[in-house]
């Protein structure tokens, strides 16, 4: 065992994470802002009240007059301007480099992600296929043009890093915090995964569908790939299944609330979130068996047994 291990070899005063977290934060929303910016100040000048409209409404990018793909790049720019800064703090911050965030190894295991992300978008595949067949008139196939070249393009190119931000920060970075703090895998599993849940308490799909209904899938998802993690002993798999979940998203399902506005080929037109979280437990308890089998990985003692340093 290497990932939850590796924390107690750098340092972990508390400060550290606090620095790290705000630092993270402001870079991201400040310098990852910046194409957002340009072009709503470019906007401006030929349409000054455009401004006013995107301060009303400012889940509507639409306004700055550009492609879906582009505002979807822009989108996620922030997310690499936040690994950015977290590759850039973390060694002097915690005395830790990336890799061993990742894995506490100096190798990272690239057919781990993928092969993770693989089964992930099968069995994505196969729930979108049933929910097709079971109620065909809720979908409406909305997207058949080239453009789909151009989303693929942005997708597989920005969603990566968004992915691998979201899960170095939560099961790698966190996970060994928390780890280093109580020296069990369960408590940082929790705290990471309620915390991953919080972290999404402003999507559109909450403002949509309410705080207590849609925190049950984020925590979910969290709890699936800090599962993940503490069985693979890395956060690879976890990030492939991320990245694969938000690509299949971006272009072959899409609906009026998602927080990844895309032209995708299917448009859901009614959204039943505890039908989408039950869905989302039978994917994950099917995603975990199916790794576990490739991957031979130990039983579930695993997650309460106690960290040695």
């Amino acid at each position: 065992m290497n990932h939850l291990e590796s924390s107690f070899t750098g340092k972990n005063n508390f400060w550290r994470y606090a620095v790290m977290f705000i630092t993270v934060f402001l870079v991201s929303n400040s310098i990852g802002a910046i194409p957002l910016f340009v072009a709503a100040i470019f906007k401006s000048l030929s349409d000054p009240g455009m401004l006013s409209g995107l301060a009303s409404h400012p889940n509507e990018l639409s306004l700055l007059g550009l492609s879906s793909n582009i505002i979807l790049a822009m989108m996620l720019f922030p997310f690499i301007a936040g690994l950015v800064a977290f590759v850039l703090l973390v060694k002097p911050l915690n005395g830790r480099r990336l890799r061993v965030i990742i894995n506490g190894t100096s190798r990272i295991r690239w057919n781990h992600f993928f092969i993770s992300a693989l089964v992930w978008l099968i069995l994505s595949f196969a729930y979108l296929f049933f929910y097709l067949k079971a109620e065909p008139e809720n979908f409406t196939l909305s997207n058949t043009s080239i453009s789909l070249i151009g989303l693929s393009l942005v997708s597989l190119v920005f969603i990566p890093f968004q992915a691998a931000f979201e899960e170095v920060l939560f099961r790698g970075y966190l996970m060994q915090g928390f780890s280093a703090l109580v020296r069990n895998r369960w408590f940082p599993l929790i705290m990471t995964s309620i915390l991953f849940g919080f972290m999404h308490a402003l999507n559109p799909e909450v403002k949509e569908y309410g705080f207590i209904t849609m925190m049950p899938q984020y925590i979910v998802f969290g709890l699936i790939f800090g599962i993940a993690t503490i069985f693979d002993d890395g956060i690879e798999t976890a990030m492939g299944a991320h990245a694969a979940n938000n690509i299949f998203l971006c272009i072959m399902v899409t609906n009026q609330s998602s927080a990844l506005q895309t032209e995708a080929i299917y448009t859901q037109l009614k959204v039943y979130p505890w039908t989408e979280f039950a869905g989302l437990l039978v994917s994950g308890v099917l995603f975990i068996f199916i790794l576990s089998k490739i991957f031979k990985w130990k039983g579930l003692s695993l997650l309460f047994k106690n960290i040695s340093v």
